[in-house]
């Protein structure tokens, strides 16, 4: 790649200086197709196009995912047949695989302290849960069934017998796990969701962009994606999730609001683990406010300001978070409501 005074832009990698970032222009200034290449190279040092297919999908089958998708909407699993997996992970009607509440409710109304996750591209992440306690979605499809504030189901036997008295989904299970003689069980239960959730790949505008197309994003959002390397973003927000990859503080600078959660450091007892959280992916942020661990954010432009001088100690202008905001908007599925 020629070096230009464009691509001597220092990003916000781990380890390395971040120079003084000039103010923004009213106007995003107009990036030539070179500029435009520089920094699609750039950014692909810590950026990366979602695959098409997640971990573990080698081993789907059609019949898998059929009977996984039918189990993600089954309210049969829940204790008073009032809820499924989608109703908090909700991926009908265009929404981003979350409920947009702060916290959810259960079976019987009670809520959680922590916002749900969406399942959207989640495969691809480290672990599953904001605290990692699920190593991967087979194992975090067992846990909200059983779980007494969720859908509250007493026990697997109990699960496990309102499928095997529903008229369809013996043979659906059989289908499904055809070498297993007894194939009914909660193991073979979560295995099913986990396919069908591994389908959940998005397609955005910005891994247009990754892959070669100078037109897929405006001017505006090109500045935000300037930004966001810039300010330090991709310090945390890495890979092809552009999050879901590590765990992290809340509050490196500043401290967050909420002390009563500890995160991670519940699930490892380690002191250095608290306040830390499994990152969140920024693919379809827009779809799912509101923001954090706890839901405590409404807005993107404000999780945008607040992220910046709690993670980074740095105030940012009202122009730059406009930008960062269009940008991380380009990480909207295109399938997907548009983002507001």
């Amino acid at each position: 790649m020629k070096t230009t005074a464009f691509s001597l832009l220092i990003f916000g990698i781990a380890g390395t200086v971040i120079p003084s970032i000039t103010p923004s222009r009213s106007a995003p200034p107009q990036l030539t197709q070179q500029e435009k290449q520089e920094l699609r190279e750039t950014a692909k040092v810590v950026l990366a196009p979602l695959p098409d297919k997640m971990p573990g999908s080698e081993n789907d089958t059609p019949a898998r995912i059929a009977l996984g998708k039918n189990l993600y909407f089954e309210t049969k699993l829940s204790k008073n047949g009032s809820i499924s997996c989608n109703s908090c992970h909700r991926v009908d009607a265009g929404l981003g695989g979350v409920d947009n509440a702060s916290v959810s409710s259960g079976a019987f109304s009670e809520t959680g302290d922590r916002n749900a996750p969406t399942v959207l591209n989640a495969g691809f992440h480290l672990s599953q849960f904001w605290d990692g306690r699920a190593a991967s979605l087979v194992e975090q499809a067992k846990g909200p069934i059983l779980n007494p504030i969720e859908m509250a189901m007493p026990d697997e036997t109990i699960v496990l017998s309102r499928l095997n008295a529903d008229s369809e989904y013996p043979a659906l299970f059989r289908k499904a796990f055809p070498d297993q003689g007894s194939p009914v069980t909660y193991q073979n239960l979560a295995e099913a969701i986990a396919a069908f959730e591994r389908t959940l790949v998005t397609h955005d505008r910005f891994d247009d962009f990754l892959k070669g197309d100078n037109e897929a994003l405006s001017a505006l959002e090109l500045q935000g994606l300037l930004k966001f390397t810039q300010y330090g973003c991709t310090t945390c927000h890495t890979g092809p999730a552009i999050g879901g990859a590590i765990y992290q503080k809340v509050g490196l600078v500043h401290p967050y609001e909420n002390f009563n959660d500890v995160g991670r450091e519940k699930i490892t007892k380690d002191e250095e683990d608290r306040y830390k959280f499994k990152v969140p992916s920024l693919r379809n942020i827009a779809l799912t406010a509101p923001y954090f661990h706890d839901g405590g954010v409404a807005s993107l432009e404000f999780a945008v300001r607040k992220m910046a001088y709690m993670q980074l100690g740095l105030e940012i202008s009202t122009e730059d978070t406009h930008a960062i905001v269009a940008f991380l908007k380009s990480l909207t599925d295109k399938e997907r409501v548009p983002a507001k």
